[in-house]
């Protein structure tokens, strides 16, 4: 009687032990507890909302990393965006919001939106994006006792910048440091081609059979600051928003009625590059030396 007993518990419990070990959970739960929100503005409906702050960090990954980039690139870029809010939620405390859902701040992207995009892929995409969340949880960026402003973009030009060279303040932590593998981005270097007379439109510049150039200051990787263009003052900022560009490290070469330009990087430049923390993770960087690498002196802690 008593093996007949066993046989039974064996029979009913083998395949639940079997399940148990190789079906992976279909969605990862964050087992923390935590009262912090992020006050998130969105842009579409004006709407203030409220999201518990490790989720906040999960929905700004989907929106400012490509998933397929390695995990430690996703760690850093968590801790980067970790840091990035809690330096937000400091500046606006009596404010209304701390961010708002775009590139102004962070590109964040709610879980309603990750379905409807990912399909059949969301729950392998978001659990990866949890995992890097969650083997970095609470950990944020210091420096001096401070939290760090934590910047960061796209593609760099083989360098990041100097905060000063693009942002009012000299920050100590945002130096400019090499960043060689960034020639793996799709946008390291762009062509766009432009009819002369569109470009002066664009510009709103009158016409002239010839496009008169002079730089008048560039940051020291090259960025143009100040640009004359047929005798008009322009910041380097401005013909990128005008001419819709993407990155003011630009070379402009007219021939007869058409305008060629070359970009160079995408984004500001100053603090983290994505594409270079990629690069590096592919090279077996982990997330921290890769935060260590474009933050200078910086400490990883934990709230």
């Amino acid at each position: 009687m008593k093996k007949i007993l066993l046989l039974t518990c064996l029979i009913i419990f083998i395949p639940y032990i079997i399940v148990s070990l190789f079906i992976k959970e279909e969605n990862i739960k964050f087992k923390y507890s935590s009262n912090m929100v992020v006050r998130v503005k969105q842009t579409d409906s004006e709407e203030v909302i409220k999201i518990p702050f490790e989720d906040y960090i999960v929905g700004v990954l989907a929106g400012e990393m490509p998933i397929s980039f390695e995990i430690e690139a996703l760690k850093a870029q968590a801790v980067a965006a970790r840091s990035y809010v809690m330096k937000k939620m400091e500046y606006n405390k009596d404010k209304v919001y701390d961010v708002v859902d775009t590139v102004l701040n962070q590109v964040y992207l709610d879980d309603e939106h990750l379905r409807a995009v990912w399909k059949d892929d969301y729950n392998n995409n978001i659990n990866k994006i949890k995992k890097a969340v969650l083997e970095t949880h609470n950990e944020y960026l210091e420096y001096d006792g401070k939290v760090v402003d934590a910047m960061f973009f796209s593609t760099s030009v083989g360098f990041t910048e100097n905060s000063e060279e693009v942002f009012p303040n000299e920050v100590p932590y945002l130096r400019s440091v090499e960043s060689k593998w960034d020639e793996i981005s799709p946008v390291y270097e762009v062509n766009y081609n432009f009819d002369l007379k569109d470009f002066y439109q664009k510009l709103d510049l009158g016409y002239n059979d010839k496009v008169n150039l002079e730089v008048i200051d560039k940051t020291s990787t090259g960025r143009i600051k100040k640009i004359k263009i047929n005798n008009k003052l322009f910041d380097g900022s401005e013909v990128v928003n005008k001419l819709e560009l993407k990155s003011n490290h630009f070379t402009i070469n007219q021939n007869n009625d058409k305008v060629h330009i070359v970009t160079k990087g995408y984004g500001h430049g100053v603090g983290m590059s994505q594409y270079g923390a990629q690069g590096m993770a592919l090279e077996g960087y982990k997330y921290d030396e890769i935060l260590k690498h474009y933050y200078q002196d910086v400490k990883i802690k934990k709230f």
